[in-house]
């Protein structure tokens, strides 16, 4: 409130109390109706307290005594109303007297009212906003014309886009606001605004809306340059943007303001544009040049708090301006404040700095506190102050939007209860919860009463929100269960085409307001309130009626509904979108628009779609318009929808008359039509067969002209005989009338395959451009005519020529199959008419015409043309005489008139008026105009008299009868007509004849001038009948026989023709052709191939130049010489040729391609490339030859671009045969062709001449035994060997003992990529996919380097040298070598050849021990063993190593066991050491024995090593030997030995060591993998104290166990990556544990599972219940999380962190509880990283300390998992980087960072690969690779996955894992045509039978999945031929 200015007023005395009129008591006792108008709109709109709104009081003159005597009497004055009032109404006293309270405070009291310390607080609402106010407002909706202003106490006001801004021009302010109101203002921006006005909302009655103004000039009204200080926050916007900074306006002249610019190193600098608002702090004044300068820093200016200032006006405070203030004391729902010295305001309830005060909110606001505050609102009237505390808008931002109107909170928390008026709700939200106020009427469905008892603090509710109050950061909810059912709560629920029910709130002449059970309101317009149009809408619309309507449709928020009762009930489907649009959908929709040629028809969400006149279901002539009407609801069908194009075509014909296949309109069939109306561009016709045909107005007739004038008196009815069906559109028909496409309908083309070269055909012109013309036949098929092919004078301009739509005569010139176009010639010289149909259809046409214009006329007039019939003789009479003739008139046709021209007369003088006879030239039935001659050579014929009129007839055709049809006659011109000629035949009793000037394609060229009397040429076409009108029809010559220039000089070239012969001088030899010149100006060529019949290396050797040869014209091509077009000729001189029959005609063109397989054939070299060489074998066939079939040899190889050249003479065989490109592919060497049946494994037939498409894969010539040349490829790794190429698209691969005839160290060194080689086919398959497996070597006694025979093994030592095919050739001692092909744990596989491969033990690799496989055995390495067993039938070879001596060891070994007893005292040396226990070697044996680490010492030892090293001398005492298992155990304890002293000293003999390799095996396994300890103790007593003993004796009775004569049979001798123990008893160890670590994860999951029930049983809901749970399961961290999260919801973060502590000091540590362990640390991970100041520093301490705990790499995946999951990719990538360098070993780590690139679908995938492939160990990259390559399948690109597989299986092609891994993702993506593929090469591979059955079932199972029964029937018949190939 602000200070009173006018003086203190004196005292009064007691008595005289103030009175109050009347007048002043009204505003606050509104009628009822009024009051209900107003709580419905504090429901609809705001939230409003029922609370007074501002208190009276402030600073006063009057003393206390006096206030509580005025205060007295005005509280009296009301009781004593408000019981009158009870008196009146009874019903509804509570409600009343609440409402009359509320409008006693309604008003605003500020300053200068006496009476006590106010009650309540300052708020504003509708009923006491008012003009000239000041209100601080956030911007919650910006358009394009004004702005929406969020306003304290939920109102909301309105800126038009003229008040946005002071005007800066008068001339511009408008189109200055209404272009920056979108880019200046934005949603949530804080402004100051100023009430200019409050009026009725024409929409809705009993609605104000509230204007409001953002000009400065009114805000900063009262504003003095004195009046600014430093530090003051002033708004202004800018005017201009300068150099240095930016000029402001402060909407005042007196001054302006200047922000400078800040350097360009400051990032954050804020763009500005000119016009936009902006707050700063004064940052000095500069009262000279009257400008302000201001600091725009948002920092500076939110923190910025006005001074207080001596005088300071009210007229100086602004909304959102920051002031210190003092708390005076506490109102019932607000604070009163004191600021600026001077003034007081109160703060709402809704405004304090708790967002969600309680009920015991007053305690926080002590008296005399200070605060911060900004001012909310001034009302200069009263001088009332609001404030508010709210911390968003203290720091200058507008509180945050969290929660959506129309959300559902479940668990809602009440906060505070107002008595009568209210909930206070904390709404969860994230990241701070949201406070919500629920009105009291809005609590439940009937009135709520005592809410305090209904509602406890602290309960849960069912909260939904109806609206948000952006000011205050409210949101207003409701508790009714009704509002929780409702579908439209806001403008988002609505869809179109759903239906609602709506309260009708307003009705006007526009239409009806509607409003939705939640509030959201829309607009039923007029032409919707019902299905017929309305007058009075307001009759059938009464406001408050529920009614059901349809949504129309939702643009922005304004919504449209119908209420037509058909739409509303209508079950058809409803279009809201083009795409739904489907054909054949039939729907509702209402007409609005009727045109003449169709209905446009709306449909929902702005959709419409167009109904054709042909499918309104009209009759033949009516008028849309008196059928339908614009709005009447229609049901139509959609005929065909483009949703691309926003275009639906409809029909009103809902059920389509069938139309039987035979009657359907095809493309090119002709059918009959009736004009249903006429347009100036088309007519539309109905007609059997199809329900609408368009014919274009060029399309009705061949005549440019006719078709204009046959359009203009076409009306609906008229019937086509004859229409040409060209193209189908949809439903509709493109139809034509021409007589030329009509007449030749058989011959018009519709397809690409039916245009030959050569012909001629009809067409018509589609378009033209400048380069030429296109013509269209059927359909789309359109052919193109170039510029200089489509006129016969090349100067001529082609738009001059040629109009689209016309009909022409097109030549073709090419048809092109492989690009689809087809080139033209519409010169008249080639496509001349051969007949006269041009001029019978403009006769026929003009007779059409004329009969309609009979019919059109409004008189019944006969025919008149029947009394003028040609030749006839008729009387006129002379009406006139003009220069061009005489016109005659007929007594009986009036409109009908003759003409007769001077030549014509014949002579003959006549006068108007006088009788003259002539004879009928022509009719001109159109014109009414008759042309007639009174020349004798016609009158004489009619001289006899009139009774021998029939003789004259006779005569006359007796001289038509002597004519015959293509007969040339002599014709005299005798009328020139603008389209033909009127001729007579002298010669034929002057028969009278007509023929036509112009052509199809001349139309519009200038024609030929003829004169009367000139003699003409002419071929008799057809003679006089009904469809020649009558008429006697010629083809002139000038017509049929065009002479052109151009025409006259091909004519002149045309003496020579294919199969003349000709004398011709040679004028050039080139090394592939003769040039000849002959006859005049002639050139041809002789190509090398058509000089002699034989084949001769230099064909031209004979020629010389200037030489003249007898030659034969072969052929005429086109080619191009110096620029200049000419024809060549291809000439002959072969002498069979030259004797030949010269009538070869056109034949010779042709070279019929008879080639075959394995034929020889000759050629020249032509040109030769690094690749190839391409011969010419005749003049159009060509050949090439591929670089490696040129020669096996290396050398020659090497040197192939030296050997050819060219001219050069090459024969070869033909391979293959390309007829389409007219090439062959030779090779040198001869092969045969094969024979039907298949050769080499599947190898196709190759001899069929007819062959069409080279195979670039051909291996016709490649054969099992045959010498070729290759190319060294690729060198493989490892002892793959190498890929050769031998074709173009061949591969070969020479196996890793192909190489060489003698067995090499490393045989890879001695050749490198690029390498010419000689090699052997050894095998050629070909698999059922058609690739080509060929096995190759390069062994120079197989190659032809050294024979075979020449090597005779003498001895041993050279049979070692000796490759072994077969297992046959083997036998046992045999010595053999092989290289090392890979390694197991158990031995390794040795390659003998090239399809026997050998096993060794690690028991026979060595005479000595091996320390490291790998090492001593790397893959490749070549060794020499001796053949230990032989199994031919399982084809398994074993080798062994050692020497004869060394393998009889374990032998020796056995006896010497024999001589040790139980109770022995041995001596010998510690051979290894082991945890566990010494491997102690026995003097004077090869006994190894183990002496226990239970059996060292009575004294238990922590570390052996400490007390013996390896080699050190012992004694100890046997306690058992188990010669079945050939195993000792020894003891050394004191109480064993210390009764013995005369023991043996030991020999220094070191025993071989072979015997306990598979102890070791055993033993270390445990230790390994120490698992299988817990496995086996889990069903025992773990507290027992035998236990250990009992483990100890298991491991005691293993040291027993010799090495055991185990074969590796269960080991895919392929496959270096199985791991599987020799020793039984591990192989049974390793079956159990899955069953005992399944078993003990199912016990914990039932242990996880009863915890879970537990707590779901008895939720615990206090701290006290969840410790006793944790202490009844201290080591369940699920116990332990729950516990975390319930603190959590009660927003205790610090405690939740000392739970996850005590958790972690609680859980003990060790294997079964590392896991719930790790399950807290991934907790205290979430938790951190949600709570964490900042989260990112803090998760980093947790995880510190984490990876101390617990196993490394797992915390590391753990924290990366946290990363992944809320998508803080740099972070994870960053650990990312870090694990693959600290567990770069873990295959795990790699693969988590190939899977995040390719979620993300980034590169690098590539470099992760390579990086990882050198630091994983060997084992590991199968594993890495394979699900990398799945990773590739499921989230990337399946071609690399496919890529990375076939690298896997190429090195390891036996892994059945591998494969069904494979066969899996390839199944997933559905491509059956790989899986196929894939299937076959697996199932072809060699492997066990159990590995088959397994690939054979898999196959077996897809194709049933697929349902294909024949594969089905194919897999088992090949898995049968499988099993008795095997069997065999």
């Amino acid at each position: 409130m602000a200070p009173p200015f006018k003086k203190p007023q004196a005292k009064k005395k007691p008595g005289d109390a103030p009175k109050f009129s009347k007048s002043s008591k009204k505003p606050f006792k509104p009628n009822k109706d009024q009051n209900d108008d107003v709580r419905s709109e504090a429901v609809a709109l705001q939230l409003e307290d029922d609370v007074p709104d501002f208190p009276r009081g402030g600073g006063s003159a009057l003393n206390r005594q006096e206030r509580d005597e005025i205060r007295a009497e005005v509280d009296a004055e009301f009781e004593a109303e408000e019981r009158e009032l009870k008196k009146r109404k009874k019903k509804g006293m509570q409600k009343n007297s609440v409402a009359t309270k509320e409008d006693d405070l309604g008003s605003l009291f500020g300053d200068g009212i006496s009476g006590k310390l106010p009650k309540y607080a300052n708020k504003i609402t509708m009923k006491n906003i008012s003009a000239g106010m000041k209100v601080w407002g956030v911007v919650s909706e910006v358009n394009e014309k004004d702005l929406v202003i969020s306003l304290p106490g939920g109102l909301r006001g309105l800126v038009r886009a003229s008040e946005a801004f002071d005007p800066i021009l008068d001339d511009e302010n408008k189109a200055v606001a209404d272009s920056l109101l979108p880019s200046v203002f934005h949603t949530g921006q804080l402004v100051s605004c100023i009430v200019l006005k409050l009026d009725e909302d024409k929409k809705e009655k009993g609605k104000r809306k509230i204007w409001l103004s953002l000009r400065l000039s009114s805000l900063h009204k009262g504003f003095t340059l004195e009046s600014v200080q430093e530090g003051m926050i002033l708004t202004a916007y800018v005017k201009s943007i300068e150099d240095h900074g930016y000029i402001l306006h402060f909407g005042l002249s007196s001054f302006t303001g200047f922000l400078p610019k800040k350097n360009e190193s400051d990032t954050k600098e804020i763009q500005l544009k000119a016009g936009q608002l902006l707050q700063g702090a004064v940052k000095s004044v500069d009262k000279i040049h009257k400008v302000v300068y201001l600091n725009s820093d948002l920092e500076t200016v939110s923190k910025c708090v006005t001074k207080d200032l001596k005088g300071i006006s009210i007229d100086l405070l602004v909304p959102g301006m920051m002031v210190n203030a003092r708390v005076l004391s506490t109102l019932e729902n607000g604070v009163m404040l004191s600021f600026l010295t001077y003034f007081t305001g109160t703060v709402d309830l809704f405004h304090l700095q708790n967002s969600c005060p309680t009920i015991n909110w007053k305690e926080e606001y002590n008296q005399h506190k200070k605060v911060n505050a900004r001012i909310l609102f001034i009302d200069p009237s009263t001088r009332a102050v609001g404030l508010t505390l709210n911390p968003h808008l203290v720091h200058n931002k507008a509180p945050p939007s969290l929660v959506k109107i129309g959300d559902i909170c479940d668990d809602s928390k009440v906060v505070r209860v107002d008595k009568g008026l209210g909930l206070l709700l904390e709404l969860p939200s994230t990241p701070v919860s949201t406070p919500a106020y629920v009105s009291i009427s809005d609590v439940a469905e009937e009135d709520a009463r005592k809410l305090e008892k209904k509602f406890k603090l602290g309960s849960r509710v069912r909260v939904r929100i109806l609206g948000f109050r952006h000011l205050e950061g409210l949101a207003t909810g409701t508790l009714k269960a009704s509002a929780m059912e409702g579908t439209v709560f806001t403008h988002s629920d609505v869809k179109p085409g759903m239906v609602v029910r709506g309260k009708i709130i307003a009705v006007d002449s526009f239409g009806a307001i509607v409003q939705f059970p939640g509030g959201v309101k829309a607009l039923c317009p007029l032409t919707h309130m019902s299905e017929f149009e309305i007058a009075k809408p307001g009759k059938k619309f009464k406001i408050g009626a529920e009614l059901l309507f349809r949504v129309l449709g939702c643009k922005s928020k304004r919504i449209t509904v119908t209420h037509k009762k058909t739409l509303v009930k209508s079950k058809h489907g409803i279009v809201s979108s083009y795409a739904e649009a489907a054909d054949g959908l039939i729907t509702h929709g209402w007409i609005r628009k009727i045109e003449e040629h169709g209905c446009f028809v709306h449909f929902y969400n702005g959709v419409q779609g167009f109904a054709p006149r042909s499918e309104l279901g009209l009759e033949t002539g009516s008028d849309p318009s008196s059928m339908y009407h614009v709005g009447q609801v229609v049901k139509c069908r959609v005929i065909n929808s483009n949703p691309t194009s926003r275009r639906i075509k409809l029909s009103f014909v809902i059920r389509p008359p069938r139309v039987s296949e035979d009657d359907v309109a095809k493309l090119g069939c002709l059918v009959s039509g009736v004009v249903d109306r006429v347009t100036p561009s088309a007519i539309y016709v109905n007609g059997k067969g199809y329900s609408m045909g368009t014919i274009f107005t060029d399309h009705l007739s061949d005549h440019h002209g006719l078709a204009a004038l046959m359009r203009s008196v076409l009306k609906p009815g008229y019937e086509f005989d004859q229409l040409l069906v060209l193209d189908i559109e949809g439903n509709n028909l493109i139809l034509s009338a021409k007589y030329s496409l009509i007449n030749s309908v058989q011959q018009l083309p519709s397809e690409l395959s039916q245009v030959h070269p050569n012909s001629v055909v009809h067409g018509y012109i589609c378009n033209l451009i400048e380069t030429g013309c296109f013509v269209r036949f059927l359909g789309r098929l359109t052919g193109f005519s170039p510029r200089h092919k489509a006129m016969d004078d090349p100067k001529a301009d082609l738009s001059e020529t040629y109009f689209i739509g016309q009909s022409v005569r097109s030549n073709i010139l090419n048809v092109s199959s492989e690009s689809g176009r087809i080139t033209l010639s519409l010169k008249q010289s080639s496509c001349s008419s051969t007949d006269v149909s041009f001029i019978q259809e403009y006769f026929m046409l003009e007779e059409k015409i004329a009969t309609l214009q009979l019919l059109d006329s409004k008189e019944s007039k006969s025919n008149w043309s029947e009394g003028f019939t040609i030749g006839s003789v008729v009387e006129g009479k002379v009406q006139e005489v003009k220069d061009v003739g005489v016109v005659v008139s007929f007594e009986k046709y009036n409109d009908v008139f003759g003409f007769i021209t001077h030549y014509q007369l014949g002579g003959t003088v006549v006068e108007t008026g006088s009788s003259v006879h002539a004879v009928v030239l022509d009719v001109a039935k159109v014109e009414h105009l008759v042309d007639l001659s009174m020349k004798q050579e016609f009158t004489n014929k009619f001289k006899e008299s009139s009774d021998k009129k029939s003789h004259k007839k006779k005569r006359k055709s007796e001289a038509l009868d002597d004519l015959e049809v293509h007969q040339t006659v002599n014709a005299i011109v005798e009328i020139v007509k603008e389209n033909y000629l009127v001729l007579s035949i002298p010669k034929y009793n002057y028969a009278v004849g007509y023929a036509s000037i112009s052509d199809y394609n001349t139309q519009k060229v200038p024609q030929k001038q003829f004169l009367n009397g000139q003699s003409v040429d002419a071929t008799v076409m057809a003679l006089p009948s009904p469809t020649t009108t009558g008429r006697l029809l010629l083809l002139l010559k000038s017509i049929s026989e065009s002479e052109t220039s151009s025409s006259k000089r091909a004519k002149k070239k045309s003496s020579y023709k294919v199969g003349s012969m000709v004398e011709a001088e040679i004028t050039e030899i080139k090394p592939l052709e003769l040039r000849l010149k002959f006859g005049i100006g002639f050139h041809g060529r002789v190509h090398i191939t058509e000089v002699n019949d034989e084949f001769l290396e230099d064909p031209f050797n004979n020629f010389r130049i200037g030489q003249t040869v007898a030659a034969k014209i072969v052929a005429k091509t086109n080619y191009s010489d110096n620029n200049k077009t000419s024809y060549q000729w291809d000439l002959s001189l072969k002498s069979t040729m030259l004797t030949g029959s010269c009538e070869i005609g056109e034949k010779i063109i042709t070279e019929d391609l008879d080639f075959s397989t394995g034929q020889c054939v000759s050629g020249y070299v032509y040109k030769v490339d690094g690749e190839w060489v391409w011969l010419t074998i005749s003049r159009s066939v060509r050949a090439q030859l591929f670089v490696l079939d040129s020669a096996c040899e290396p050398s020659e190889l090497q040197d192939f671009q030296k050997r050819f050249h060219l001219g050069n003479a090459v024969s070869g065989y033909v391979l293959s045969v390309n007829r389409e490109k007219k090439l062959l592919r030779l090779v040198l060497h001869p092969f045969s062709p094969i024979s039907d049946k298949t050769v080499d494994h599947g190898v196709p037939k190759m001899d069929d001449p007819h062959i069409n498409i080279m195979n670039e894969n051909v291996t016709a010539h490649v054969r099992k035994g045959r010498v070729i040349g290759g190319r060294i490829i690729k060198k493989l790794p490892g002892v793959s060997g190498m890929t050769v190429q031998i074709g173009p698209h061949l591969y070969g691969r020479v196996h890793y003992a192909e190489l060489y005839d003698s067995w090499e160290s490393d045989p890879l060194s001695g050749y490198h990529e690029g390498q010419f080689v000689k090699c052997k086919v050894l095998e050629l398959v070909r698999s059922v996919k058609g690739t080509f497996h060929i096995d190759l070597s390069l062994r120079a006694s197989l190659v032809g380097g050294l024979s075979p025979d020449s090597v005779e093994p003498q001895d041993d030592t050279h049979s070692q040298s000796k490759h072994v095919e077969t297992i046959e050739d083997l036998n046992p001692n045999m010595m053999v070598q092989g290289y090392v092909k890979n390694i197991t744990p158990k031995g390794c596989f040795i390659l003998l050849s090239r399809k026997l491969d050998a096993k060794i033990l690690v028991s026979n690799l060595s005479d000595g021990y091996v320390q490291d496989l790998e090492k001593e055995f790397p893959v490749g390495k070549l060794v020499t063993g001796r053949v230990s067993s032989v199994e031919p039938l399982s084809k398994r070879v074993e080798v062994t190593l050692k020497s004869l001596n060394a393998s009889s060891v374990p032998k020796f070994g056995s006896d010497n066991l024999d001589s040790l007893h139980v109770g022995d005292i041995i001596s010998g040396r510690v051979k290894r050491m082991e945890s566990y226990g010494l491997f102690i070697t026995i003097d004077n044996t090869n006994v190894v024995g183990l002496c226990h680490v239970s059996e060292l010492s009575e004294d238990k030892l922590d570390n052996i090593e400490t007390k013996y090293k390896t080699g050190e001398r012992v004694t100890a005492k046997v306690l058992k030997v188990d010669k079945e298992r050939h195993r000792v155990s020894l003891g050394m304890k004191d109480v064993y030995i210390m009764d013995n002293d005369d023991l043996e000293m030991p020999s220094e003999q070191d025993p071989d060591e072979t015997i306990v390799e598979n102890v070791l095996t055993d033993v270390t396994m445990s230790e390994v993998c120490p698992e299988s300890i817990s496995f086996f103790t889990q069903d025992m007593d773990v507290n027992s104290k035998n236990a250990e003993s009992q483990i100890l004796a298991q491991v005691e009775s293993r040291a027993f166990v010799p090495p055991l004569e185990v074969t590796l049979d269960d080991i895919d001798q392929f496959d270096g990556e199985d791991k599987e123990h020799l020793d039984v008893g591990t192989v049974n160890e390793r079956k159990m544990q899955p069953t005992k670590k399944k078993a003990k994860e199912e016990r914990e999951r039932e242990i996880r599972s009863a915890e879970e029930r537990l707590l779901a049983n008895d939720i615990p809901r206090t701290d006290e219940e969840y410790e006793k749970l944790v202490r009844t399961s201290p080591n369940s961290s699920f116990v332990w999380i729950k516990y975390m999260e319930f603190v959590l919801s009660t927003s205790n973060v610090e405690k939740a962190r000392s739970i996850a502590e005590r958790a972690l000091a609680t859980i003990k540590l060790d294997k079964e509880t590392e896991k719930e362990k790790l399950n807290v640390w991934v907790a205290y991970f979430n938790l951190e990283n949600k709570y964490g100041s900042p989260p990112e520093e803090a998760v980093k301490k947790v995880f510190q300390r984490a990876v101390q705990c617990n196993d490394s790499k797992t915390v590391h995946l753990a924290l990366l998992g946290l990363y992944e999951r809320t998508e803080q990719h740099r972070l994870a990538d960053e650990l990312l980087d870090k694990m693959t360098k600290k567990f770069k070993t873990s295959c795990k780590v790699w693969l988590r960072r190939v899977k995040l690139l390719l979620m993300r679908q980034q590169d690098g995938i590539q470099d992760v690969l390579s990086r990882a492939e050198k630091v994983l160990p060997k084992h590991k990259l199968i594993k890495f690779n394979s699900q990398t390559a799945i990773l590739e399948f499921k989230c990337g690109e399946p071609e690399r996955g496919r890529s990375m597989f076939e690298n896997i299986l190429r090195n390891y092609p036996k892994r059945t894992d591998l494969w069904s891994v494979y066969l899996d993702q390839e199944i997933r993506l559905g491509n059956s045509d790989l899986i196929h593929a894939l299937f076959e090469r697996a199932t072809s591979l060699s492997l066990p039978a159990k590995k088959m059955k397994f690939l054979f079932k898999k196959y077996l199972a897809y194709e049933k999945s697929q349902g294909d029964e024949e594969k089905i029937e194919y897999v088992k018949r090949k898995a049968m031929e499988y099993v008795e190939n095997t069997v065999a």
